[in-house]
């Protein structure tokens, strides 16, 4: 199929406990695109995210939520991962006694169908690492105990370039991130993005956007897609605010 997106989010209507959160979302991300959602907080970025993996919580009331043309909205969330779609936490939860290396480890042979041994795999984690500038000694951590907030982003894109998704989905990358952080974070992105993969960048700041150069911007307010377009609009955003796009009532 010519021109299918490797995302394509179709009318989404999603509510929690009963209340509409999201009222008809329509998006699109295309195979070699970074794609920046940017609202205010409570606008349904977070909400969009979830539903995109599964989470039950979140229930979808019409529309659907297709990869490559094939709708995952019956899959659950490891099966969705297995699809190609990836989803980088707000908030990664904290795994005592499960280091990097072992975690990383499950989670590529469980994405991938394989059962590669732990000196298998400790050759493709080094290799990532050093590309990404991480130190081996990363690997052998605890996962994200002790963790400054630019640590636990660093696992997030390490464990992106580790699983290798077709669609990687990234809640507020940059959320509480000194500049520095977020510069590592974005040159994670950066070495990740291609052309054969897509990334959606959720965020609602426009400061992660100057090292990760969107090729769309979409912008969401209560629910609902308010305005499309270029990089400019992040620029116009961080000088207006989003109020500018409320509709008048």
């Amino acid at each position: 199929m010519a021109n299918v997106p490797e995302l394509e989010i179709k009318n989404l209507h999603v509510s929690v406990e009963e209340k509409p959160i999201l009222k008809g979302v329509n998006l699109k991300v295309q195979k070699g695109e970074v794609h920046a959602l940017m609202g205010p907080n409570g606008s349904g970025k977070s909400t969009l995210s979830y539903t995109l993996m599964g989470h039950p919580k979140y229930q979808v009331t019409q529309g659907d939520i297709l990869v490559r043309g094939k709708s995952i909205l019956e899959l659950p969330p490891d099966e969705r991962a297995r699809q190609g779609l990836f989803l980088a936490f707000q908030y990664p939860m904290t795994i005592p006694g499960v280091t990097v290396q072992n975690f990383l480890r499950a989670a590529y042979n469980g994405s991938k169908g394989k059962d590669l041994t732990p000196l298998e795999f400790n050759m493709i984690l080094l290799e990532k690492m050093r590309k990404l500038g991480v130190e081996p000694q990363f690997a052998r951590r605890y996962v994200n105990e002790g963790f400054s907030g630019g640590e636990k982003k660093r696992l997030e894109v390490l464990q992106m370039a580790i699983l290798e998704p077709t669609v990687a989905v990234l809640d507020e990358p940059d959320s509480g991130l000194d500049i520095d952080a977020v510069r590592i974070v974005a040159d994670g992105i950066n070495a990740y993005k291609g052309p054969q993969n897509g990334v959606l960048i959720i965020t609602h700041y426009q400061r992660i956007l100057n090292y990760v150069n969107p090729t769309k911007v979409t912008v969401i307010l209560d629910g609902r897609v308010v305005k499309d377009g270029g990089p400019e609009l992040a620029l116009q955003l961080e000088d207006k605010g989003y109020d500018w796009l409320r509709p008048v009532a």
